[in-house]
């Protein structure tokens, strides 16, 4: 069962459409939701179908996750011993084929994310640049987060 992992917070986006497309605002320095006040990089991940990111965990750096293209499942993990939501998960869908939201993934919530669609395009702001110490990796598999990246949807 997914919860809220405590302070994960989710951004709804607006959109704007017309006949030439859509316009569609995904963060502003003045959001509370970008309240580090920090911006350190911009990134972009291209993934194909079935591919598997996971676990990657900061005790830093925040991420502000935005998929433009695609679809993926994302999980999130609480490595905080402190946290109220400590050793939990949390599970989303991002993408095309649901609501537009950016999500904030803070220090110390390991994540990992898997490609539903044929492909998927991440775009992902972080409050510091590229730092390999704060770069922390959690195995897949990992037996004590107990996670099935390979599980399909839940069959009703």
């Amino acid at each position: 069962m997914s919860v809220q992992l405590y302070g994960v917070e989710i951004k709804e986006l607006v959109t704007h459409p017309d006949e030439r497309g859509f316009f569609r605002e995904l963060i502003r320095v003045t959001d509370a939701f970008f309240g580090e006040g920090a911006f350190g990089q911009l990134s972009h991940s291209h993934m194909y179908h079935g591919v598997v990111k996971a676990w990657h965990v900061h005790q830093r750096q925040t991420d502000w996750w935005y998929v433009p293209i695609g679809n993926l499942k994302v999980a999130l993990y609480d490595t905080r011993p402190d946290s109220p939501t400590y050793r939990q998960i949390q599970e989303l869908l991002m993408g095309d084929n649901y609501p537009p939201i950016v999500l904030k993934i803070p220090p110390g919530v390991a994540h990992g994310c898997r490609v539903l669609s044929a492909e998927a395009h991440l775009l992902y702001v972080t409050s510091h640049t590229y730092d390999p110490s704060d770069e922390g990796r959690i195995p897949h598999d990992d037996p004590e987060i107990g996670y099935d990246w390979t599980a399909g949807p839940e069959i009703r």
